[in-house]
């Protein structure tokens, strides 16, 4: 069998393709391949040619180590981009290329000016992947960065890559002189028809990151004409409570996909930076809401809200999104789908059906089998209990000893339950500034110390009654916590007769 390599292709399909391919490009010093955690990331987003730029190993060298291995290249051969490789060797190790990054992130922590270090930074980078920009970050939180420092400075971090990112830059007329130039290979290979029938998630209608991206080109044409008002010194009027509406856009990120990158791919830039972010823009949104005196200071304060709510989308666009698309599985994205209907409506864009993963949804549920759940009290089938448990007028969530949560009961929701959080931490499912209460009121249930507690609350106009409980056996053994949400307004309309 003919060993062929076409260098468009990422290492990790290749290195799955070919396994003996692994030791090759270690031993050629791809030192990260053999970390599982950076293998199944960071090698699914890098090619050959892009590995060895950021590595500093001249191309000639590892063509050589192929092709001596019985590997035939295919594919846009590298131009000699790298003839610095050909001058004497300097005696100083260079810095890797997340290395230089966060020398750049350090500048601006320092006070720099944002002009100064872009300067540098487009003098010294043709571009800057998605993934490289959270790994720098999310490193220099590891070396000892406050995370409210990351925080604060995460609308300059991105501004510093603007027009740099891969993502942004695939559409150039560059890209689309090679795009036309594949179409024309695929047409001579007799593979065009097939390439033509696949649909990058953003192009499927229905797809989460789909709808996603609608609604932040919506958002971003909302914000447009804000500032055009700002400008010529007009209130917003009826475009503020339509800009409010990314409240629901980002619930959505911060139930259905920040937690999902922290705990199963060990991604947590997102949800410790940008879920920060997210709810101090909701809660100034919230706060110009109840302001009545439009004066300077409320413009200046309208001004750089909406210039956070801008850096935010192209965060998403060119970051969240990009590593959302090359790590989450499609079975995820089908729950997520599913957990989105749970949402309204927002930014302008309807929901819509994604017909594969209803297709699946149906599927899965023809090969469920019923069967009984027997308890002291009597027994009944799996379709009755479920049923009994969505009719109760509360909202159940129940979480394990672990922290684990394990069920959550059907229906709509004032407090969203995805379906994905099954099986996750608890602490997972809400933003860091709310972690350290939930693990207070767990610790003291687990401790004996309570049994319960009572949190009363005002949301969406309606008084709601949010109780916690301990879960314990006949022996008190501490078996986990229940929270059920009621709407009270019933009692209210009662007692006020």
């Amino acid at each position: 069998m003919e060993k062929k390599i076409d260098l468009s292709r990422s290492v990790y399909e290749l290195v799955s393709a070919f396994p003996e391919l692994l030791d090759i490009l270690y031993n050629l010093g791809f030192t990260g391949l053999k970390d599982p955690q950076l293998f199944n990331s960071v090698a699914k987003l890098m090619t050959i040619p892009k590995g060895a730029k950021m590595q500093n190993i001249p191309m000639e060298k590892v063509i050589f180590a192929l092709m001596s291995n019985g590997f035939t290249l295919e594919g846009k051969m590298p131009s000699s981009e790298n003839q610095e490789e050909k001058k004497e060797p300097v005696k100083e190790e260079p810095l890797s290329r997340t290395e230089q990054l966060k020398n750049y992130l350090r500048r601006l922590s320092n006070g720099e000016p944002l002009e100064s270090v872009r300067a540098d930074f487009v003098a010294h980078f043709s571009d800057v992947e998605a993934y490289e920009i959270m790994q720098a970050e999310q490193e220099l939180m590891e070396e000892g960065v406050p995370l409210n420092q990351v925080q604060q400075l995460c609308d300059i971090h991105s501004a510093l890559f603007h027009g740099e990112t891969r993502e942004e830059q695939i559409a150039n007329a560059e890209e689309e002189v090679m795009a036309s130039q594949q179409r024309a290979w695929l047409k001579e290979q007799g593979a065009l028809e097939a390439e033509e029938e696949k649909k990058t998630p953003y192009e499927t209608e229905g797809h989460p990151l789909s709808i996603f991206k609608k609604e932040n080109e919506n958002l971003t044409k909302l914000l447009e004409e804000a500032f055009k008002r700002l400008d010529s010194h007009q209130e917003l009027g009826e475009l503020f409570p339509r800009i409010r509406e990314l409240s629901i856009h980002y619930a959505k990120k911060g139930d259905l996909l920040y937690p999902l990158l922290k705990t199963r791919y060990d991604i947590t830039g997102p949800s410790e930076v940008m879920w920060t972010v997210d709810d101090e823009i909701r809660d100034e949104l919230n706060d110009l809401a109840k302001t009545e005196n439009h004066d300077a200071s409320y413009v200046s304060r309208l001004r750089a809200l909406l210039k956070r709510a801008e850096e935010m989308i192209y965060k998403e666009d060119n970051i969240l999104f990009p590593i959302c698309e090359e790590n989450l599985k499609e079975e995820e994205w089908y729950s997520i789908y599913q957990d989105s209907k749970d949402y309204a409506d927002c930014l302008g864009v309807k929901k819509e059906v994604w017909k594969e993963a209803e297709d699946k949804k149906k599927a899965v549920q023809e090969e469920v089998v019923k069967g009984e759940v027997v308890m002291p009290g009597g027994h009944m089938s799996v379709e009755q209990l479920t049923a009994v448990l969505n009719t109760i007028p509360l909202e159940i969530s129940f979480v394990d000893e672990n922290n684990i949560n394990r069920f959550f009961n059907e229906g709509p929701k004032v407090f969203k339950r995805p379906s994905m959080a099954i099986d996750r931490e608890v602490f997972s499912c809400h933003p860091p500034k709310i972690e350290p209460m939930v693990r207070g009121i767990l610790d003291s249930f687990r401790s004996g110390e309570k049994d319960s507690l009572d949190v009363w609350m005002n949301k969406n106009n309606r008084t709601y009654l949010v109780r916690y409980m301990a879960v314990r056996d006949k022996e008190k053994h501490y078996l986990g916590a229940l929270e059920v949400v009621q709407d009270m307004e019933f009692a209210k309309e009662h007692f006020s007769k």
